[in-house]
């Protein structure tokens, strides 16, 4: 009798338990698909997907994945169904399943550098900034040239957006401190010079400085080039991108230019954070 109470009593507790667990966040879709590449180290794949019915059409785009292992496993080629779960601001797969494995097929994409290193000396690159005006990479000389990759048509939060809201977190934070506000310059470079314009681009970077029709550009620019340029610089600086349709799959890169005109830092992937480079900018200059 004794025993049967102690039984039921962690029958219950166990009930409450499992009552009481929260639910996971986010809704979630079912999503089939084909895997077009494989990014291990920032733990994303690439799927060419079908329609996800309630939510997005069919297009190609680089999603998180909750676990680790199907990233091991995973080749190009590979069809996949997998539960795509979506928050306000993030969204990933999981449950994956690879139901069919194909022969690895290759994507045509611009060929990165897979050694390019702190020290070694950055081209000096010709763009158009968002009022139009020719720039180029050598007349940062002096100051440390903070650049990423963007483009504004950019669908997944973690991405571009992502990018770009990181960086006005060190504009706003560099504004605090005259002196490297005063020694740094920051460049969002767009790899859609099709569509994004310098009009485009001028909209699109006044709305993330927040200073809209009053911005000046004269810390933060916003910046593309002609299509070979676009292409040579991601060249130089390990940056792929495939457009697909009306989208551009895409991987993520950031350079810490230092004043020499010289590479101090790469950040690849999204992973960094904002008080990451802020300090990075700082040693450069002996502040830290």
């Amino acid at each position: 009798m004794q025993k049967r109470k102690v039984f039921i009593l962690l029958l219950c507790a166990l009930l409450t338990a499992c009552q009481s667990k929260p639910q996971p966040q986010g809704k979630r879709y079912e999503l089939k698909g084909t895997v077009v590449s494989v990014d291990k180290p920032n733990k994303t794949a690439t799927i060419s997907h079908e329609e996800v019915k309630g939510y997005m059409e069919a297009m190609t785009m680089p999603y998180k994945l909750k676990d680790a292992w199907p990233l091991d496993v995973m080749k190009p080629g590979d069809e996949i169904q997998a539960t795509l779960v979506v928050t306000d601001d993030s969204a990933w797969l999981e449950d994956v399943v690879i139901t069919q494995k194909s022969a690895a097929q290759s994507a045509t994409t611009p060929e990165s550098s897979s050694t390019l290193k702190p020290g070694d000396d950055v081209p000096d690159f010709h763009l158009i900034n968002q009022d139009g005006k020719p720039v180029h990479l050598a007349q940062y000389k002096g100051k440390a040239l903070l650049l990423t990759f963007i483009y504004t048509r950019c669908p997944v939060p973690e991405y571009c957006t992502l990018m770009s809201n990181n960086f006005a977190i060190i504009d706003q934070e560099a504004q605090k401190d005259p002196a490297i506000y005063k020694q740094t310059h920051l460049i969002s470079i767009s790899f859609d010079p099709e569509y994004d314009t310098p009009k485009v681009l001028r909209s699109y970077g006044a709305a993330h400085t927040g200073n809209y029709d009053k911005e000046t550009f004269s810390h933060w620019e916003f910046a593309t080039a002609d299509a070979a340029e676009v292409k040579r610089m991601a060249q130089f600086f390990g940056f792929t991108y495939i457009p697909d349709k009306d989208q551009i799959v895409h991987s993520l890169q950031t350079a810490l230019i230092a004043p020499d005109g010289k590479i101090a830092k790469l950040y690849s992937g999204n992973d960094w954070k904002p008080v990451d480079i802020l300090n990075d900018i700082r040693a450069l200059f002996g502040k830290n």
